[in-house]
């Protein structure tokens, strides 16, 4: 009975998870160095408008700036609020286009510097099965957000796949509600390190049939279910930290 008794236990201990969700998200931060942008500005370039993010001490401003022809508008994103400036004139806008202007601002900065915005307040992290992705072993964790500081679109699901060997985040879907819903999915382009940071553009494909079980939809890409939309590219990316 006793050997039977710390068989058992030894099996416990075995299927136990080897790391929490919240230490695998800090490990693949450490990996990609993204915490030395907290006190830093990054700059950069996408789909023709340029985007600034400012963060120092807990306090951000996120930006993007759109010309076109003789007008420039820029919308900021701060713990203040948002703005939007049309040749540096303030816009008196309604809640509903602060908020989806900022949705949209903000949309772009937290993809650029994954996975550090999993980290945030409202987010809530819990540890799924893990996968095999072309051979190579991932931990798979899904995200959901909290209705208090979750955002407009706190109802989102994402699902993010980092390596085992070096948390590294390879892979990140999501299910969205907006404009009728959908389903995500980005696979890594390629890496961009700069000054040690770890920036990532991606691939972004959608399921050839929209009514998926969306926990498997890392089968449905190996499977080449999906279907490449767009590339999502970050150009001309500067680092300048505090």
């Amino acid at each position: 009975m006793r050997y039977l008794y710390i068989s058992l236990l030894l099996l416990v201990v075995s299927c136990k998870p080897k790391f929490t969700a919240q230490e695998i998200i800090d490990k693949s931060i450490e990996y990609s160095k993204l915490n030395e942008i907290e006190n830093a500005i990054i700059s950069f370039n996408f789909r023709k408008n340029s985007y600034e993010a400012t963060r120092k001490n807990g306090t951000f401003e996120l930006v993007r700036v759109i010309k076109n022809d003789s007008i420039k508008i820029k919308d900021i994103l701060s713990n203040d609020g948002f703005e939007r400036f049309v040749n540096d004139s303030l816009v008196e806008l309604s809640e509903k286009d602060k908020n989806r202007y900022s949705n949209s601002v903000n949309s772009v900065h937290y993809f650029s510097v994954l996975p550090l915005g999993l980290n945030d307040k409202a987010v809530q992290k819990k540890l799924l099965e893990p996968v095999i992705i072309k051979g190579k072993e991932y931990y798979k964790i899904r995200i959901t957000f909290t209705e208090e500081g979750g955002g407009e679109d706190f109802d989102d699901v994402f699902i993010y796949w980092f390596a085992k060997d070096n948390f590294q985040l390879d892979y990140l879907a999501y299910k969205y509600h907006t404009n009728g819903g959908g389903v995500r999915f980005r696979d890594v382009k390629e890496e961009k390190v700069i000054k040690g940071i770890r920036f990532v553009d991606y691939n972004n494909y959608k399921p050839l049939n929209k009514d998926i079980d969306f926990y498997t939809i890392d089968k449905l890409y190996e499977e080449s279910k999906l279907k490449k939309l767009s590339e999502i590219v970050l150009e001309d990316i500067q680092v300048n930290t505090f």
